[in-house]
Formats: structure tokens, sequence, C-alpha cells
């Protein structure tokens, strides 16, 4: 174990931080837990992380950069607005899907107890979401698709419609799949 890099390390780490939080019963993760699914010391965690915290914070950032890279993705390559807003509901919800133990980070449910300012990026990811989202409904309006005076209250609508679908997966024990029928419900939401 000594020859594993450094950043090798640091990702099996919270590898195992996210393999632990797919566990449907939800149960609150302690270093000591973690160390034992990793076989080894506390002392070797807190080597790559100085808290748990950071260990979370990492999590937050993988989030951060894969969700908005794909947005920009979608952004560049689909002009149309009300395209541009389906892809992105459409693809945090299919994000969630694909990643169960990271929905726990995105609804906060894994962030309880642990450092306030989780929660807050957490507070401010939705900001930004919802900032994409408005976006693109404006696009939308530009193009003769939808009413500009409606796009802030659609896209907090529409971010609320994600965050709800995304807890109702971690309550259902991840079987309620948030992307089962959201073409359907987008579709209703957009029109």
């Amino acid at each position: 174990m000594a020859s594993t890099p450094p950043g090798q390390r640091r990702l099996q780490i919270l590898q195992a931080l996210a393999e632990m939080l797919e566990q449907p019963k939800g149960d609150k993760i302690t270093t000591a837990a973690l160390a034992r699914k990793l076989a080894f010391s506390e002392a070797a965690l807190y080597r790559h992380f100085a808290s748990k915290a950071q260990m979370f914070e990492g999590l937050i950032e993988f989030i951060e950069s894969t969700v908005f890279g794909l947005i920009n993705q979608i952004a560049d390559r689909q002009t149309d607005g009300l395209a541009q807003a389906r892809d992105i509901v459409g693809m945090l919800l299919n994000f969630a899907s694909q990643n169960p133990g990271m929905t726990r980070v995105l609804i906060g449910e894994a962030l309880v107890n642990e450092d306030d300012r989780l929660q807050l990026r957490m507070n401010q990811f939705y900001d930004r979401v919802e900032l994409a989202l408005k976006q693109a409904l404006r696009l939308a309006a530009s193009e003769g698709q939808a009413h500009e005076a409606d796009a802030t209250a659609r896209a907090a609508m529409l971010t609320s419609f994600v965050i709800g679908r995304w807890h109702r997966y971690a309550k259902s024990g991840f079987k309620n799949n948030p992307s089962q029928d959201a073409a359907l419900h987008i579709t209703l939401l957009l029109s």
C-alpha cells in the first residue's frame, strides 16, 4: 500500500466513501468505518484529508465539476433554449440514478451533522443549477418559445422538481429511479 501515489489514494478514499453512501439505510459514516472498508488506519485517512468535511468537499467537487461540465456541453451543443432546459433536467436526473451515493450528498442527507459550510456549498450548487436553467429559458424566450417573465419561476420549478426526484430516489432506498418517466414530466413542466 505504501507504493500507491497520494492522488490515487485520495481517489480510493472518495470512491469508498461514495460506495458507503450507496447503502439504502443511510447510516452515519464514520472515519473508523471508512478506514475499515479500505483496510487501513484512520491516521492514513488523515494523511490525505485533514477532516471528514474535506472528504465530503472532495465528493462535492466531483459533483460540481461533472454536472457543470455537462451543462456547459449541453449549452454548447444545443442551440434551442427549451431543448437545453430539457437536456439539463434529464442529465441531472440521470446523474443521480447513476450515482446513488452522490444523491445523498446532493440532497444534503449525507451532510447532516457535518460542517455547515458543506450544506452552504450545496445550496450554492442549487443556485447555479437554477441559473443555468434560467439562462436556457431566457434563450427560449428570445426564440419566441417561452415568455421572458416566466423564466425565473419556471427555472425555480424545474430545480425543485429535480431536487424532489432526488429526495424520492434516496428515501426509497434507491428504488424509485429519478429518471423514470422523466421525458413526460419534463415535457409537461416545459409546456
